[in-house]
């Protein structure tokens, strides 16, 4: 029986087998980056014409017009129209509870009047233009289309624009069905690192816009992380990860079909679990075997759980919650017996499962919360992707004659020490 690698945090050997496993995010972006700036560069100084050549060159098929690239509304919503009844009724749920949740994100506007009649605030206002990009090609992505698309929708975004490959020029169905429930007109058949370009800069066809979100692969992460600045972008995202914590409490087949959730993405996607429980960590190992055989990924998963994956043992579960932080996974499962009682101390994760009947899954398609999470321990200090992507910030400041007068003479001062003589006089011209 083969097995998932396994640390112990009471050997000797154990803090440097777990360096290894944070370094799990590390993508080695330096022999894509000429790639991908070169691609950035022909869509900027060539448009449509680097478009369609890109197309050509990475989709398989040759449109010979930028008008070809656009899809029309129609088939959007003959799509949506061709859904089987139960299809339709499981996207509109999903799209209710996403739209409800991302509802109570949504900034305020505000306004402080001072006693001296100084009004201060702050301005919330949505962007005028938003790219989603939507992975396509070997599998499509409708879940990641709601997730993205309904923020922005709830932000008041006017214009949203959907960029994904269709490989052979043969979109995929459900997510142009999405596309029409969400209400989306612009929709480019246009992938990789081409799409994140005419996005950020636009095309004689394609308007740029003025923030980029959604998942993709390196090339993709590459081209955002080369654009940011010239646009806003949500993240910089890797291959997806599960962390579980459990105690032996914790049912190991659920456990391992929870670990496999993520493997079969990818190849590279990481599943670990941290338990104090070593009766677990052996069931889970022998589950993990058994449910590998019914998958219909099971060369993907089997590469990613037993390359990728790990199962560390924690003396107690104060040592697993802390290495759990540590490690920041994008997703967290909390397996236990009191799952509530540990939330307080888990500083860092994605996305926080709480329960036995809170699976993964469960986040990615209806529960609500987005599923564009950090990835590679990044949850450090990225938070999921939210209303307030799709949304600027504007301070309001307005002095009345009397606040200016008590305050002015400090600003002066203050003004006058950093060696700015036109900023000092320009509050001075005021007191006079």
């Amino acid at each position: 029986m083969r097995k998932i690698k396994r640390l112990n945090s009471s050997l000797a050997e154990f803090r440097r087998e777990f360096d290894e496993l944070l370094l799990r995010g590390n993508v080695d972006m330096d022999t894509v980056i000429p790639v991908v700036s070169g691609l950035i560069k022909e869509i900027r100084t060539q448009g449509n014409a680097a478009l369609l050549a890109h197309v050509a060159k990475f989709d398989r098929w040759n449109p010979k017009s930028a008008m070809e690239l656009k899809i029309d509304p129609s088939l959007m919503k003959r799509a949506y129209e061709g859904l089987e009844a139960s299809l339709r009724e499981a996207l509109h749920s999903a799209y209710n509870r996403i739209h409800s949740f991302h509802s109570k994100q949504k900034p305020q506007s505000w306004l402080d009047f001072e006693e001296n009649g100084t009004i201060l605030g702050q301005k919330v206002t949505p962007m005028d233009r938003a790219g989603l990009y939507i992975p396509g090609g070997k599998a499509a992505y409708p879940s990641s289309l709601l997730m993205n698309a309904i923020p922005a929708i709830v932000a008041g975004v006017k214009e949203i624009v959907v960029c994904t490959p269709t490989p052979e020029n043969e979109p995929n169905e459900l997510l142009l069905a999405a596309c029409h429930l969400c209400g989306i007109k612009e929709v480019y058949k246009v992938g990789g690192a081409s799409a994140i370009a005419a996005m950020a800069y636009g095309t004689e066809s394609l308007g740029r816009v003025d923030v980029i979100t959604g998942p993709g692969n390196i090339y993709v992460a590459t081209a955002k992380k080369l654009v940011f600045g010239q646009v806003n972008i949500d993240m910089v995202a890797g291959p997806s990860e599960i962390g579980i914590l459990a105690d032996e409490s914790a049912k190991a087949p659920w456990v391992a079909l929870d670990l496999l959730s993520q493997a079969e993405h990818d190849e590279m996607a990481s599943s670990i679990l941290v338990t104090p429980s070593v009766e677990l960590a052996d069931a889970v190992d022998v589950e993990v075997e058994r449910a590998l055989e019914r998958l219909e990924r099971k060369e993907i998963s089997s590469k990613s759980i037993y390359t990728r994956g790990a199962i560390i043992i924690a003396k107690d579960m104060n040592e697993a919650v802390s290495l759990m932080n540590e490690i920041a996974p994008e997703h967290l499962e909390v397996l236990v017996e009191n799952p509530f009682g540990w939330l307080p101390e888990i500083r860092h994760a994605g996305a926080i499962f709480l329960g036995e009947n809170t699976p993964e899954p469960i986040g990615d398609y209806i529960a609500g919360p987005n599923h564009t999470l950090p990835t590679g321990g990044t949850a450090r200090f990225y938070s999921p992707l939210s209303t307030e992507h799709f949304m600027k910030k504007s301070s309001i400041l307005s002095f009345s004659e009397r606040g200016i007068r008590e305050l002015g003479h400090h600003c002066a001062k203050l003004a006058q020490t950093e060696g700015l003589d036109a900023h000092k006089e320009s509050v001075l011209a005021r007191l006079v």
